[in-house]
């Protein structure tokens, strides 16, 4: 019986030793953000909505203009076929009042949408049919913010001419610093990007640090911040904090119901590098539908050849965990076998013993009626009878409590194979597998096989720790803590006493290891009163009648 506990606490230490440490609240605060990504749709589109009304109450064609750029600037990181529809529409009225400021505003705009929806070559017609010696100095900003994203998607999609797309990118970014309000956070922004690519790692990072700290969660910027800091820390090989500025990043597009999400892409392929298939699978599918949602061509190019990858991994993986599963319920099925078996063995003994402790009994009075005549025999028989009396007196001690604890593992045993089942039918993973990740269940049994042992042990034998000191110098002898009824040294000594001498079978009980025991032993023999040969023997002799239990 002894030997299945062991094999029970095994089992439950290989299932603990898979539980990981919790995430840090960065992290965490993702994990939430994308469990609850549709509330934070549900908020955006009441405002979309919103305007709607607005819009339908329109008195003029330069209200229905404003109200749809102000739909435009809703739509255009969230659904950019809406966001298409309502640029579309000022392109129409800009002609209908003979606006030329508005027109050019509005076909930037659009340039800038198809260029994110994977219209190349009607971004590059519209952008190339603007007069930019005819833009007031307001709409230059916005041209060439249009020009550097059309070279920044276009190049992303496109393999040829790689370093000639960079060069553009880089010198219409160079414009848009130019025309930019160097007060704007815009042209912070910008200006930060150009220093990461010529390396000014330190200088970048101290002042996008700054800029965190003033711009407000809500502006979309935020993110942006917070990305290329998580690009400057993957650029210094500095993982912790890279992840955490890609959450950060991640989380602020997720509550701004952005759905063209950069950082939680490379979030996603960092925890695949790290092995965590679970949190990439998650991460990498919750970008690509929202890709997909809003209709960003490049991001989902982007995303498909990763997301074929890690999809793969995952369905490996849970294939696996599948298979373990199957493979621990069967071992816990297989070991509350072996208790049933344990228990009708024990019980079989039992009354075996009964049987001899009757026959005993008749002996004893056939004994006593021949006591006169063989004196010298029954002094001997007495003997025997004492040293019966002591064993049947630890078996009965042991046997109830043994019993009692057989019947409590086997009632929790099967709690817990219906709970793990109850969890496998709901397809409860995630709490499944904290289950099977926790140590409580097995740190709580071992405390309570100790306390047990203790109490039952010196229910036998209670003066054991007062003769056990009796055996040792006075300056050594041991000193319980309040509230201990034995420690470590004295289990192993109490085991010893109960005719356990084995060391590797004291260390499998007491979970230590072989040269822990051997220690123990060799410490407590040099600091014997006795001959240290005769220490343990002394040891066995304690106690030798023990106290009556009532």
């Amino acid at each position: 019986m002894k030997n299945t506990l062991l094999l029970i606490l095994v089992l439950f230490a290989a299932i603990a030793s898979k539980a990981q440490s919790k995430d840090d609240p960065v992290l965490e605060e993702l994990n939430n953000a994308v469990n609850n990504k549709q509330q934070y749709v549900h908020e955006k589109e009441l405002r979309i909505t919103s305007l709607k009304k607005v819009r339908s109450g329109a008195t003029s064609l330069l209200q229905e203009y404003q109200i749809n750029k102000s739909l435009h600037d809703e739509y255009k990181k969230f659904k950019l076929d809406s966001a298409i529809r309502y640029v579309t529409r000022n392109v129409e009225i800009a002609g209908l009042l003979k606006r030329n400021d508005l027109s050019d505003a509005a076909k930037i705009q659009l340039a800038t949408l198809f260029s994110f929806t994977g219209k190349y070559r009607e971004s590059e017609q519209i952008l190339g049919g603007i007069n930019k010696q005819h833009l007031p100095k307001e709409q230059l900003t916005p041209y060439f913010e249009a020009y550097f994203r059309f070279f920044e998607h276009y190049a992303t999609n496109s393999n040829s001419y790689w370093e000639t797309y960079i060069r553009k990118i880089r010198n219409y970014r160079d414009s848009l610093t130019a025309v930019s309000d160097p007060s704007s956070l815009s042209y912070k922004i910008h200006s930060e990007e150009k220093n990461i690519e010529n390396g000014q790692l330190d200088s970048s990072e101290k002042k996008l640090l700054e800029l965190l700290q003033v711009t407000k969660h809500d502006n979309p910027d935020y993110a942006m911040v917070a990305y290329l800091l998580g690009n400057i820390y993957q650029l210094k090989q500095n993982d912790v904090l890279a992840k955490k500025y890609f959450a950060i990043s991640a989380t602020a597009d997720i509550r701004n119901a952005v759905k063209d999400q950069a950082s939680i892409q490379v979030l996603s392929q960092i925890y695949y590098k790290e092995g965590n298939i679970d949190e990439a699978y998650k991460l990498v599918k919750s970008a690509i539908e929202d890709a997909v949602f809003c209709n960003v061509q490049f991001r989902t190019t982007q995303l498909s050849a990763f997301y074929t990858i890690i999809n793969t991994a995952y369905l490996d993986k849970e294939a696996e965990r599948k298979s373990q599963l199957k493979v621990y319920l069967f071992s816990i099925s297989v070991l509350s076998v072996f208790l049933l078996m344990a228990i009708a063995y024990v019980y079989k003994q039992m009354k075996k013993v009964s049987r001899i402790k009757e026959e005993l009994f008749a002996t004893n009075e056939k004994l006593a009626q021949l006591n006169k005549e063989i004196t010298c025999a029954n002094e001997q028989l007495n003997e025997r009878n004492a040293e019966l009396s002591e064993s049947n007196h630890i078996k009965e001690e042991y046997i109830a409590h043994f019993f009692d604890l057989c019947s409590t593992y086997i009632n929790k045993l099967e709690g817990y194979r219906k709970e793990l089942n109850k969890k496998v039918s709901d397809k409860k993973l995630e709490e499944l597998f904290k289950m099977l990740k926790s140590t409580t269940v097995v740190d709580n049994e071992l405390e309570e096989l100790y306390s047990n042992f203790d109490t039952i042990f010196l229910n036998l034998y209670p003066t054991f720790v007062k003769d056990f000191n009796s055996l040792l110098i006075a300056d050594e002898q041991v000193i319980l803590k309040q509230g201990e009824l034995l420690n470590t040294e004295l289990r192993i000594f109490a085991l010893i006493r109960l005719g356990i001498t084995d060391s590797v079978k004291i260390a499998a009980f007491l979970r230590y290891s072989l040269s822990t025991i051997y220690n123990y032993r060799t410490k407590a023999r040099n600091k014997a009163i006795v001959s240290r040969d005769e220490f343990e023997k002394m040891v066995m002799r304690i106690g030798s009648i023990p106290a009556k239990v009532n």
